[in-house]
């Protein structure tokens, strides 16, 4: 593969959410994206900051890269996006899978929102097969659902951005126990891109390192990973597959920033209005028992 279709691809480790973000530039033009990127926020003081953000547009203005575009893989639900600070500092415009809706429809009653379920709140929303370009570099869509409905991948030169579909080859694969998951779907959106070329970079939305493995890891390769995944590396077929990830699923407890980062996620990082105090305010709905209800 030529050096004009191998982007320049910075890696920003969020330790407190395990998430890696990108900055993905082409080298010729210095035209960027960015990927993933996280918005810092303290659970239990609500204090939001841009401190991740902030680092990734300092290394961005160091390199002289004009960022186009703020790729989100789904809509995540273990940290805020910052996508909506980077899109007011820069005007890029912010992307997502066309089947956001569908995740919107799921969301919408949990949080009471009366909100449109189009996707409309995003710049651009991508389909199965979609290109476009950053500088001169090609980025392809792959529709690649199963951990929610409406994840996508990005292939962009020689490199796939792939969100929480894989993880590290000794750590796995995602799960799919949340609204609109399937682990049968996610099987097959695996298969799709480990088709892709073995030598094509894989980078990852979180690393988690496991118990023996002293390092973060964000980057792979598809030979690594059909090698090697302990989940689905090759010789792993769909019905063993289903049947791990269900039961693996069945005993993980819910991510701990879900309910604050879905209701913002699903609208583009948007977050609520402030209300008649001046003040925003992120909904916590309440699951309160039979027996208890009306005594509380």
């Amino acid at each position: 593969m030529s050096d004009a279709a191998k982007p320049e691809i910075r890696a920003f480790f969020d330790e407190a959410t395990n998430t890696v973000s990108y900055l993905v530039m082409d080298p010729s033009t210095h035209i960027a994206a960015i990927v993933d990127p996280v918005l810092d926020f303290d659970s239990k003081s609500g204090k939001v900051s841009t401190t991740g953000a902030d680092a990734i547009l300092a290394a961005a203005s160091e390199a002289g890269a004009k960022i186009e575009w703020i790729l989100e893989t789904h809509a995540h639900a273990d940290h805020l996006t910052a996508a909506q600070y980077l899109r007011a500092k820069t005007g890029a415009k912010v992307a997502i899978g066309a089947d956001i809706g569908s995740v919107q429809k799921i969301f919408n009653p949990v949080f009471n929102q009366k909100a449109a379920v189009d996707g409309r709140e995003f710049d651009h929303l991508f389909h199965e097969g979609d290109t476009f370009n950053i500088g001169k570099l090609t980025a392809e869509v792959m529709a690649t659902p199963g951990h929610t409905p409406a994840c996508i991948s990005y292939k962009i030169g020689d490199a796939v951005f792939v969100g929480d579909t894989l993880f590290a080859p000794d750590y796995g694969t995602a799960r799919t126990d949340f609204p609109g998951g399937d682990a049968r779907t996610l099987y097959r959106s695996i298969r799709k891109l480990l088709a892709l070329p073995p030598e094509t970079r894989m980078f990852l939305c979180h690393d988690y390192k496991p118990q023996g493995r002293d390092k973060y890891i964000w980057e792979t390769t598809v030979a690594e990973q059909r090698a090697a995944n302990v989940h689905v590396h090759d010789g792993v077929d769909e019905e063993s597959f289903v049947a791990m990830r269900e039961k693996r699923d069945a005993t993980l407890a819910a991510p701990a920033l879900l309910l604050p980062s879905i209701q913002v996620n699903i609208r583009a990082g948007h977050v609520p209005q402030p209300e008649d105090n001046g003040k925003r305010y992120l909904k916590i709905p309440l699951a309160v028992p039979a027996e208890a209800e009306g005594k509380l």
